[in-house]
């Protein structure tokens, strides 16, 4: 059973971890903040044992048993015996560069790198790399453990090894797929962003208010989240840098991003993780 690598500790990194380790796995879990990591073991103790009122039919375990199974840390060089990392961080290539050439160093020719972004282009990635074929997009949604679909994407170099390893992993924890060639955004943010992003204008404009929009795209189009409260989950900083991309990518003015969404991002109000953004949220990250 692979050993798994996860570097960044929020709230996909942690959930990410999460998954693999309630399905068995061995994983290491890297970020450069003790906090973080320390936030991540509550979180995922917290989340294992409030699993079997969410997933109905999930057998209860020892959060321990659970998180015994992650090594917490902030040294990356304990990657070096990992087989396989995803990689979790804050959706900026100007951080996510450097950290690749980290990873690729550390860790071994063959170990292949999953990467975990909203937008940024795979093959991008991978000329970070001296492993281009080994560099694969793995869209995990939030929360991780779950939601059932990965968005995987294939880099213009990913091999067909590398996208057979990454399928097998992901079915071995049961986690159904949909493969897509590479684009700024892939399938899924290219579309949301700009839902989204709408909706925000929306609500700039005073055409309605946050809880309406949300409201008829569930009762109208029977949407399990509306717009704003899926932008509240996914966090308006990651919102907002995801269309920075989008937008620099296709020089396209459809992707500009929201004055209002900016003033949000500005005022630390990020959505569901800081318990304000669209819409007002419980201490426990409860329904707004």
């Amino acid at each position: 059973m692979d050993r798994i690598g996860v570097v960044g500790a929020g709230t996909m990194g942690r959930g990410v971890a999460q998954l693999f380790a309630e399905h068995g796995h061995e994983a290491v879990l890297v970020d450069l903040a003790e906090h973080a990591l320390e936030s991540a073991r509550a979180g995922i103790e917290a989340h294992v044992r409030l699993a079997p009122l969410v997933r109905p039919g999930t057998k209860p375990v020892p959060p321990q048993e659970v998180t015994g199974r992650i090594r917490f840390t902030t040294d990356l060089k304990q990657l070096r015996g990992v087989d396989y990392v995803f990689e979790m961080v804050t959706e900026d290539w100007a951080v996510k560069r450097p950290l690749y050439g980290e990873l690729d160093a550390l860790c071994r020719p063959e170990v292949p790198f999953g990467v975990n972004t909203s937008a940024i282009p795979i093959t991008r990635v991978a000329s970070a790399t001296g492993r281009p074929d080994r560099v694969i997009g793995t869209h995990f949604m939030n929360p991780a453990p779950l939601k059932p679909t990965v968005e995987v994407i294939r880099g213009h170099h990913t091999s067909d090894a590398t996208l057979a390893h990454t399928r097998a992993l992901l079915e071995g924890v049961g986690r159904r797929h949909v493969v897509v060639a590479d684009s700024p955004g892939f399938v899924t943010n290219r579309v949301a962003m700009l839902t989204v992003n709408e909706a925000m204008f929306l609500i700039h404009e005073g055409v309605s208010t946050a809880g309406d929009v949300d409201r008829l795209f569930k009762e109208c189009f029977g949407h399990a989240m509306g717009p704003l409260e899926t932008a509240d989950l996914i966090g308006l900083d990651t919102v907002l840098l995801s269309l920075e991309v989008l937008h620099q990518e296709f020089n396209d003015p459809k992707y500009r991003p929201c004055p209002l969404l900016r003033r949000l991002v500005d005022a630390g109000l990020l959505g569901r993780k800081t318990g304000q953004g669209f819409h007002s949220y419980a201490s426990d990250g409860g329904t707004p």
